[in-house]
């Protein structure tokens, strides 16, 4: 972009400020997009017999680890931490459906739009939600018990959602953070999440209890919110049904704290990329 081109887009950005639509109408419409996007890349039967059959035979291989060592309780370990790490692993798509504006020539008109752009790609990644917690809720809830998992009454129920929902929630928002980061470099999106949702995976709890690892990497696992919620699950189902909620709060708060905190950094990483590609142009049309 040239240098007057790029003073152009500057000027246009800041001369009316009133004019930009609010985050809120632009997160809504920004959903929209996402649907549609979702729409284009499934169907209803290449999502429950391509992706969903795929993930759940994830589930099995793991679970099946427990069978061979004749350890019902590694199995039953097993089964729930990939149950759940299945949503998990499914919105770290959101990093890539991030890098896609860049690569699809979207990214300068939405850094050259007024308004915030952080709302765009909050909102244009939720279509993954919907597919990360029914992914997820299957594994729980249909494959999980076949393999021996019991839930006792409600509460244990509850709390799984409950934990499922927010593990999901909070890695988005660490998904929407390292996106901002990939926005620099997309050809390292495929990297970038493989990388992420691995990490997760050795040391948040999901294959073996956090507390195998060395001290500094348990304390590093405290940064990733499913370490939290799915330590909250897990300690409700090994509690009574009538203590279950009591002891899963603790955890489920911490997740919610370190969400939240994921989700600041990620609104200002998305914006001050916004910030930084208006200033000197580096985000072109021909990018």
């Amino acid at each position: 972009m040239s240098s007057d081109r790029s003073v152009h887009v500057r000027r246009t950005i800041t001369a009316d400020n009133q004019s930009a639509p609010s985050s809120a109408r632009i997160f809504r419409l920004a959903i929209r997009s996402g649907i549609q996007d979702f729409r284009q890349n499934y169907t209803v039967k290449s999502w429950t017999f391509g992706w969903l059959m795929r993930v759940l035979v994830e589930v099995l291989f793991f679970a099946l680890i427990g069978v061979l060592l004749q350890d019902r309780e590694t199995m039953l370990f097993l089964a729930v931490g990939r149950g759940l790490f299945l949503g998990v692993q499914e919105i770290m798509w959101t990093i890539q459906s991030s890098a896609w504006e860049r690569n699809e020539g979207t990214l300068p008109l939405l850094v050259s739009a007024p308004g915030k752009v952080w709302p765009v790609f909050a909102g244009r990644s939720t279509q993954w939600f919907p597919s990360a917690l029914t992914t997820s809720l299957i594994a729980l809830f249909v494959l999980a018990p076949v393999l021996g998992v019991r839930y006792a009454g409600l509460q244990p129920v509850v709390v799984v959602i409950v934990g499922l929902v927010i593990s999901v929630a909070g890695t988005y928002a660490l998904a929407l953070a390292c996106a901002s980061l990939v926005l620099r470099a997309p050809q390292y999106r495929n990297l970038a999440s493989n990388l992420v949702h691995a990490v997760m995976a050795l040391i948040c709890g999901v294959h073996v209890p956090v507390e195998f690892w060395p001290t500094p990497i348990q304390w590093f696992a405290q940064t990733f919110p499913i370490t939290h919620g799915l330590g909250a699950v897990r300690t409700a189902l090994d509690s009574p049904v009538g203590s279950a909620i009591q002891v899963a709060v603790p955890g489920l708060l911490a997740a919610i704290a370190v969400s939240l905190a994921w989700f600041g950094l990620s609104v200002l990483l998305l914006e001050r990329f916004a910030s930084s590609a208006r200033r000197n142009g580096s985000i072109d049309f021909d990018d």
